[in-house]
C-alpha cells in the first residue's frame, strides 16, 4: 500500500519534471507522451508531444504527473491540478476504498483494467479531492 501525489499540468509537465529531477536526482521510471498511447486512446493530434504519464521516485514515494489533454476530465486549473494516488495490494481493497471515497462524491473513471497493466479508477470524494486508485497487475 502506498500514497503518492499526482500532479497535472497544462503543457509544461516535461519541464516541471526535468526540474524536479534536477532537485531530487534519480531517473524516471516512466516517461511517455500521448503519441505513445494505444490507438483506442483518442486525443487532439496537436497534443501528441504532451506528457501522458511520468513517474519519478523520490525517497520511498513516487512523484507522478501528466499534462491534461483536452477532452479528458476538467480543464487544468489551480485547485484541481493534483490527485492523491492510492495503491492498495488487492482488487478487493481497491474496490472497497474506491467505493468509500466516491460515496457522496463522484466517479470520474470507474475501476477497470487498463492498457498499462493496472486495475484503476478515478473519483472525487465528497470534499472535492481527486483520488486515483491503482492496483499493479504485473501485466505490461
Amino acid at each position: 500500500m502506498a500514497l503518492n501525489i499526482y500532479l497535472n499540468f497544462d503543457g509544461d509537465c516535461a519541464a516541471a519534471f526535468d526540474f524536479y529531477k534536477s532537485v531530487f536526482g534519480g531517473d524516471f521510471t516512466v516517461h511517455s507522451t500521448f503519441a505513445e498511447a494505444p490507438p483506442d486512446i483518442k486525443f487532439d493530434p496537436t497534443e501528441a508531444g504532451r506528457i501522458m504519464h511520468v513517474s519519478l521516485p523520490v525517497g520511498g514515494a513516487v512523484l507522478m504527473g501528466s499534462d491534461v489533454a483536452r477532452g479528458f476530465g476538467e480543464p487544468h486549473a489551480a485547485g484541481n491540478n493534483f490527485s492523491i494516488s492510492y495503491s492498495p495490494d488487492t482488487r478487493e481493497e481497491a474496490d472497497r476504498t474506491f467505493g468509500a471515497l466516491s460515496d457522496g462524491g463522484a466517479v470520474v473513471m470507474a475501476m477497470d483494467n487498463t492498457f498499462w497493466g493496472s486495475y484503476f479508477g478515478l473519483c472525487k470524494d465528497k470534499f472535492g479531492i481527486q483520488w486515483m486508485v491503482n492496483v499493479d497487475l504485473g501485466e505490461k
